[in-house]
């Protein structure tokens, strides 16, 4: 025979809670009624747009004097010396390429490209080895 968890002395370890189910709610169609408006596709600049812009601010800053050199970015950034040279490398693209680059965007959180496939295009070669690369990867999104 079977105690009630209420019954049993406290030192047997139970646990007593109350536990509620949550029902989900159940879509329902009006018939002749004007359909729900679309959901809003979620869309912001990609990852490699937005460190590409920053690439172009840090050299500008570095151009204008602001600040000494790379390593100084770094500490003011709280970045690696060398991830501001990684994202320095990015200015090695073509200026074409550049262009399509910064207008790029991620939609729903699914991003074109990675920042260190954009890299190896940088590091390709010359400006016309970068647009066949570019031409393969834009193809896949």
């Amino acid at each position: 025979m079977s105690a009630s968890p209420e019954s049993q002395p406290a030192e047997a370890g139970l646990v007593s809670a109350h536990f509620h189910r949550v029902r989900r709610a159940k879509v329902v169609r009006l018939r002749g009624g004007a359909p729900p408006p679309p959901r809003e596709v979620s869309r912001r600049p990609a990852h490699v747009a937005r460190m590409l812009a920053l690439a172009h601010h840090v050299e500008s800053a570095i151009g204008r004097g602001l600040v000494a050199s790379a390593a100084d970015v770094a500490g003011q950034l709280g970045f690696t010396r060398a991830r501001v040279t990684h994202l320095l490398d990015l200015l090695l693209l073509a200026p074409d390429i550049q262009e399509e680059v910064l207008f790029l965007e991620a939609v729903e959180g699914e991003e074109p490209l990675s920042e260190r496939g954009l890299r190896a295009i940088a590091h390709s070669g010359t400006w016309e080895e970068q647009r066949e690369q570019w031409r393969e990867v834009k193809a896949s999104f």
